[in-house]
This record gives structure tokens, sequence and C-alpha cells, in this order.
């Protein structure tokens, strides 16, 4: 005789749907149309929802959380503003193909359309920036919609899914079923590389004489890591990562020339310029990476490994296009080049001497500042960070200097590490992300390296941070000024720093304590590095520390913008055009 199915209230569907999902942490904020998803919650201790003080902060937290883990971050938020107001999150995710499933709550079914109190149009706000959206219309396809959100969101190019479930749907009841797997007929992922791709791939990769290995976010997304690095030492090519790939390839070993783009080392981006063939794989070219696109690799043929075919070809014309999932296409690559060692001696020669142009290009030392200088300098504070945490911690960061000196500074040897809003830079993302990670590795350090214009945007999640216990390590790289910006004001509009100085900070310090946590303020180079093994120490503390450092530090190398590779500013006395 079949075991008879439960009957439960949407709400209820909703709770146990996460928990059969496996979802342990549920990041969100009450409202009117999700009372009755809360009213289930609080009956169970299965799925810890975590309470967060904006309805932004919790996209980033479940993004940070997604990020650190591989697995979706998961957010609840009620009609209306919660649902704008996570809009910046939403899209954030959406830009670096971050797996969230975010849930909106909307008014009663009767009402859509009537402009009730708190009705948005979700569906239609979100569309441009998730994955896929759906509307619940009927409790009966509420477990079903679920499934095919944490599907869509997690397989193929990750990226965001909102569900918008009305308020009546979770008052609703019917049999509880959860589909324990799920089909969709107009979604089927490519996963396998065409063999015929994959071999001609291998054989313009034998024929190398100045190659350049690219690799971007979908090696990180697509756990292909160890594939990666198999893939490279074999060939003993040079190897760059994008921002959003860092850690995708050991920072510290001989092979990785540094990160390449508008703020990547001269050698890397150097390399990319003067290859003959380019190896792209889980990076889409975005133009912070490419600069100018006439100038963009010009004597190189291309080879582009990503699982979106939309993203081959969109910038950038290639040669050999394989679509499928960056590990099984490396892992196939691999299998080929195992048996290829008497080729690969062939160009030995050639490549000795690629690789003795590329080691002169890293003798300008394009990363070079003042370690003397008694004003702190951004980069010592982030180059002592890496150290004393043996680049071994996780590190978020807000949009601006700060996160490019995090990104050139911070030797990033494993994925997952380092943790930023790349595509759409958005401001305030450091903060929740950092406890985003700190609730999924409570036992690993988590430092947000952030500066004071991007803390402020979502500062109130200290709160959070303390009622769940999340010590994170703040490091506020304070030059009084939106840092970027004014680094734009100065090159580009004549040193007219047009509202990008912070003339009303507070203080970071007296923040810190109010919100039960601890802060420090440092001015002096000279002790950095023991107040950072203080705040590490201190293992049950969020800290502050406000780092008051050189407001005239600029970001170099830069390519400004309709500038080629091999068109850097090197620093305001050392030009290389």
């Amino acid at each position: 005789m079949p075991k008879k199915k439960e009957i439960l209230r949407g709400a209820e569907i909703f709770c146990r749907a996460l928990k059969d999902e496996g979802v342990k942490h549920l990041f969100g904020y009450p409202g009117g149309a999700v009372l009755h998803i809360y009213d289930a919650l609080y009956k169970q201790d299965d799925v810890e929802h975590i309470l967060v003080r904006h309805e932004q902060g919790a996209t980033h937290a479940a993004d940070g959380y997604a990020r650190a883990t591989g697995k979706p971050g998961v957010v609840l938020v009620t009609s209306g503003p919660g649902a704008t107001n996570a809009v910046t999150g939403i899209a954030t995710a959406h830009m670096d193909s971050i797996p969230l499933v975010v849930f909106t709550g909307q008014v009663p079914r009767k009402m859509i359309g009537n402009d009730a109190f708190q009705e948005v149009d979700s569906i239609g706000i979100t569309r441009p920036c998730v994955k896929h959206n759906f509307l619940v219309k009927d409790v009966k396809t509420l477990a079903t919609t679920i499934k095919k959100a944490f599907y869509v969101a997690t397989s193929g190019r990750p990226g965001p899914v909102v569900v918008d479930i009305p308020k009546d749907v979770t008052a609703d009841s019917c049999e509880y079923e959860y589909p324990k797997s799920i089909d969709m007929r107009s979604y089927s992922p490519v996963i396998k590389g065409h063999p015929g791709q994959i071999k001609r791939a291998s054989k313009l990769i034998l024929s190398a004489k100045k190659p350049m290995i690219y690799s971007g976010g979908g090696v990180i997304l697509g756990e292909a890591s160890r594939e990666l690095t198999k893939f490279a030492r074999t060939l003993n090519f040079p190897i760059t990562n994008t921002l959003m790939g860092l850690g995708a390839y050991p920072a510290t070993d001989k092979q990785f020339v540094g990160m390449l783009g508008m703020h990547g080392t001269y050698e890397a981006n150097m390399a990319m310029h003067n290859c003959d063939v380019l190896i792209a794989i889980g990076a889409r070219f975005d133009d912070r990476v490419t600069g100018d696109l006439e100038k963009f690799c010009p004597y190189a043929k291309i080879i582009h490994i990503d699982v979106d075919p939309s993203s081959i070809a969109k910038n950038v014309p290639v040669d050999i296009p394989i679509v499928g999932d960056v590990k099984h296409v490396l892992k196939d690559l691999n299998e080929i080049l195992k048996n290829t060692k008497d080729k690969l001696q062939e160009n030995k020669k050639d490549l000795d001497s690629w690789w003795k142009q590329i080691n002169e290009w890293a003798k300008i030392d394009c990363l070079k500042y003042d370690r003397t200088s008694s004003v702190i300098k951004p980069q010592f504070v982030v180059e002592k960070l890496w150290e004393l945490t043996k680049g071994d911690a996780y590190v978020t960061s807000d949009v601006g200097q700060h996160q490019m000196w995090a990104a050139q500074f911070y030797k990033f040897d494993k994925p997952r590490r380092w943790i930023n809003s790349g595509g759409l830079g958005t401001m305030g993302f450091g903060l929740p992300a950092a406890m985003g990670v700190k609730l999924a590795f409570p036992n690993e350090t988590v430092a947000c390296i952030t500066g004071e214009a991007s803390l402020v945007m979502c500062i109130q999640e200290l709160s959070t941070c303390l009622q769940y216990g999340t010590p994170v390590k703040i490091i506020n790289l304070n030059n009084r000024y939106m840092g970027m910006v004014r680094q734009w004001q100065e090159f580009f509009y004549s040193g007219r720093y047009s509202h990008s100085y912070m003339e009303a900070l507070p203080d970071f310090v007296k923040i810190a304590e109010s919100y039960g946590h601890v802060g420090m303020r440092i001015e002096k180079s000279g002790d950095v590095e023991s107040v950072l093994k203080e705040a590490l120490s201190m293992k049950d503390k969020t800290v502050i520390m406000d780092f008051i450092t050189d407001q005239t530090e600029n970001v170099y190398p830069m390519i400004a913008s309709g500038k080629g590779h091999h068109e850097m500013h090197l620093s305001s006395e050392r030009e290389l055009a």
C-alpha cells in the first residue's frame, strides 16, 4: 500500500523543500507578504534563518556564501521594497554567474496588477538580471518550481533565479512531494565538449611558439582548478587569471604571470598582446580585460572554452570554439596531451625564448611602491595581511582602489578564497559577503578589505555579525576619498575632484564599539603589522581596523580607455606606450 502523502500549507512546503534541497542557511528579512512563511520557519529547526538588516545585505551575504562554498545562496524577502532592495544583489550575482535562489513575496493573486500595497512586478523588474524567474500561481506547483529554481541556478553557467510567491499561495494546502530530479525540455546545458573541436585545439596548442593561457571565473565555478593546473604544468605555458579567476591557478607558482587587464601586471598584458596562441578558459573577454578590442591579441589564434555558447565570440572572434563544462573539456585535453611529450620537446627552444622575454618584462617590477614611507601605503597593508594569514584567508572586498590592491598583492593559491563583485562593481558588497562566508566556514579567517566609502553602504550588517557570531576582520583602507573615482578625476578630468572627497566621515572605531565590536585606528606604517596580528588573534571578535592611508596613492599599472595591453601607465613617473 503506497505511503499517504502529507497535506501541507504552501508556507510549510517552502520550508520542507529547502530542507530536502539540503539548504542550511537562509538569508532574509520579513514583511507582510511572507509572514506565513516566517511563521512556518519559526516552527522548524532544519534551516537556519539569518536576519539581515537590509535586503541588499541578504543577497550579498548569500552571494558570498555561494562563492566560497560552491553551493547556491538562498534569500527570502517580502514584496515591494523588499524585492526592489534585493535587485542590486541579484544583478551582482548575475554579472558574475553566481548561483542564488531568491524568493520574493508577492501580493495575493487576485490583487496582482491592481497597485496593491507593497506590490511591484518582481518578474518584470528582475527579468534583465536573472538567469530565469518564476511566478508561482498554484500551490500544487510550488515544490516543483523550487526544484527547478535550484536546478537552473546551479547547472550550466550558474546564475540567480527568482521565485515570486503570492501570499495566498503560501496559505493554500496540497499534498507534498519534492521531486528527486528535474527534466526541463527547454533547458539542457552542454557538458561534454565536441571531440573534434578538442582535437583541433590540441593541435593548435602544440604548434604554439608564444602561447598564453587566459583563465577566468568559469574555472572556479566549474571546480576545474586541479585540471587547469595540470594542463598548464604539462605544457609549461605562462598563465594569467582574470580578477574573477584569481586562485584558479596558484599565484605563487613560477608559471603565473599575474592578473591581466586594466590593472594587471606588465608581463601578463604584454604576453597577451604578443602571444601567437591564446587559450581562453572559462572567461568572457570583458572590457576590463581586453582593453581596446581593435588592439586585442593582434597576432593570436584563439581557442575559447566555455559552458555558455552565448559567451563564445560575443566580444572577440575566436578560431576554435569549444562549448562545454571546463572541467570535462580540460580532462579531455589533458588526456590527449599526456602522450605528446615528443611534440612538446620539439617546441622547447621556442618556448624557452618566450619565457625569457616574459621574464624580461617581469623585471620592470610594475607593482613597485615606496615601502619606506612613514605614511601607510595601502599595498603594504594588503601584503602584510597576506604574510600573516599565509595566503590562506577568505578575502572579500568592495569595489575600487582597495579591490585592485587586494587582487594585486594578496596572492591567492586556492580557488574560492577571493570573494568580490567583479562585473557589476557593487559598493557595499564586502561586509555582508564576508558575513556569509564566515557562516559557511566559522573556523576560517575571513577578512574584508574595503574603503571608507564602500564600508558605510551596508554597515548596518555589523548588527547581523553580532547577532549570529560572525567575527570577520575588516581592513578599512581609509584615504578619505572615493579612491578610484578620485584617480580617474586626476587622470582624465584635470584634477577636478567633483564630489569624490569624503568630508563628513564617521569615527569607525566608535561605530565598531557601538555595534558591540572592536575598533582600531592606525596612522603609522610601523604599527600596521602589530595591529593586524592583534586583530587576527581575536578569534571571537569582529574588528574594524581603520588604516589612515596615503591619499595620493594610485593603482598601477593602468590601461586607459581606448588603449591596448601594450599601452600601460606604469606609474606617475614611468610610462610605457
